[in-house]
């Protein structure tokens, strides 16, 4: 089922969503009027920009489509059947700094099932992640990882308690390297054993199920984390046995996504051949209602990042040649007695569902087709005083040069043809 939400949210109902560094990102919005009127003089000088946001700030802009989606069930739980699923196609806003592959304004395209903990939506995602990227005839990588098996590694290393600042950090490594993934681990004052443990973990090589295999021995004593595997071959066995189009599914014990609410399968879509970052991701939530009252009710979702694909179609040159152009005929303008004319003939013209125009002004013809040209528009209908006495429309084909006298119906044919 389609569905929209508010592009802005309760500031309160963002925050702690997606981690310390996330909730940086988030565009909170002032209040209206003298927003300043609810802190006193004093307070002003002692509070911090983090302390006072609470009170300047109420609303904020959405951060993603998922948080303002869980809301929505909660909300209206006694009229939705479950499994619930839904899409939904919005912009976001992250207050990030601009640069290639990253906005601060982008649409995303949702993909949802709640209410449901069967790992078939996992698989059914994947499908979808395969089926859509195939038809964009984008190559990908889809990167699953499971968050019960990194909690494993959390457990192994000792460090249950410190799981967000981990996951945080391991999910930059692509970014960072081995290297600065240890130099922010030290930072946060992790102890040099944890560390040493938590990189031994991504050494892994090899085919999904040579890793699956080093895995499961590390995490040999986690209950937690041989659970996160189990799931991950459930998925791997369904994707074997139905195969996907053009995608490869690649299991990367490295991928965390920093998001608090995940807790089961997740996902990342990388393009090959593209120096971009994920294009897509997702995964299992179990709990994302609960916050807003309504536990165990258990979720799986995926995102497409329209901004990105559309970076990656541009630089693979995916676009057709004719992608940029709405107009598929152009009236061109002789004149005030043959653009009434043309006025009678373009009305016919999109009843029959063809999009035209009507050049608003007579002027050069060197000057319309220019403008014909520019807009990638294929056919150009010149009318002057010999076409309406003999009630025919010259049609030039602007990639070809042709020309042909034919009637209005024959040419509305023609095009649609």
């Amino acid at each position: 089922m389609p569905l929209e939400t508010p592009s802005m949210e309760n500031l309160e109902t963002l925050t702690g969503k997606y981690g310390d560094e996330g909730d940086q990102l988030i565009f909170k919005i002032l209040n209206s009027g003298d927003y300043l009127s609810k802190v006193n003089g004093d307070q002003k000088s002692m509070l911090t920009s983090k302390q006072l946001t609470p009170y300047i700030a109420e609303k904020a802009l959405r951060y993603d489509l998922t948080v303002p989606f869980a809301r929505f069930v909660v909300m209206h739980q006694n009229e939705l059947t479950f499994p619930f699923k839904r899409f939904q196609i919005q912009p976001v806003w992250r207050a990030d700094r601009p640069q290639k592959g990253r906005y601060r304004e982008f649409y995303q395209c949702d993909a949802d099932v709640v209410g449901t903990k069967s790992l078939l939506c996992e698989v059914e995602l994947i499908q979808l992640f395969d089926a859509v990227l195939t038809e964009l005839k984008i190559p990908v990588t889809i990167k699953i990882n499971n968050r019960k098996i990194l909690a494993g590694l959390a457990e192994v290393a000792g460090v249950s308690n410190r799981f967000t600042d981990m996951t945080v950090v391991i999910d930059k490594l692509d970014k960072i390297g081995e290297s600065g993934v240890v130099k922010e681990l030290t930072e946060k004052e992790f102890d040099e054993n944890s560390i040493k443990i938590i990189i031994s973990f991504f050494a892994s090589q090899g085919s999904n199920s040579d890793r699956m295999k080093v895995i499961s021995g590390f995490l040999e004593k986690s209950e937690t984390g041989l659970k996160g595997l189990e799931e991950l071959q459930i998925i791997f066995d369904h994707i074997k046995s139905l195969g996907l189009e053009t995608a490869n599914l690649e299991l990367d014990p490295t991928l965390a996504r920093g998001l608090n609410y995940y807790t089961g399968a997740i996902f990342e879509v990388k393009a090959r051949d593209v120096e971009m970052g994920s294009i897509c991701g997702g995964g299992r939530y179990d709990d994302l209602t609960g916050i807003f009252g309504l536990p165990d009710v258990s979720g799986v979702g995926i995102s497409f990042g329209a901004d990105r694909i559309y970076d990656v179609m541009s630089e693979l040159k995916l676009f057709p040649e004719n992608s940029g152009s709405t107009t598929q005929l152009l009236f061109a303008n002789f004149g005030e007695s043959e653009e009434k004319y043309c006025l009678h003939v373009l009305q016919k013209v999109r009843v029959a569902g063809i999009n035209a125009e009507l050049y608003p002004e007579a002027g050069k013809m060197k000057k319309q087709f220019k403008y014909a040209d520019d807009k990638k528009i294929p056919f150009v209908a010149v009318v002057g005083a010999d076409e309406i006495k003999n009630n025919t429309i010259a049609l030039k084909n602007m990639m070809t040069g042709e020309q042909q006298n034919l009637t209005t119906e024959a040419m509305i044919n023609f095009i649609k043809k």
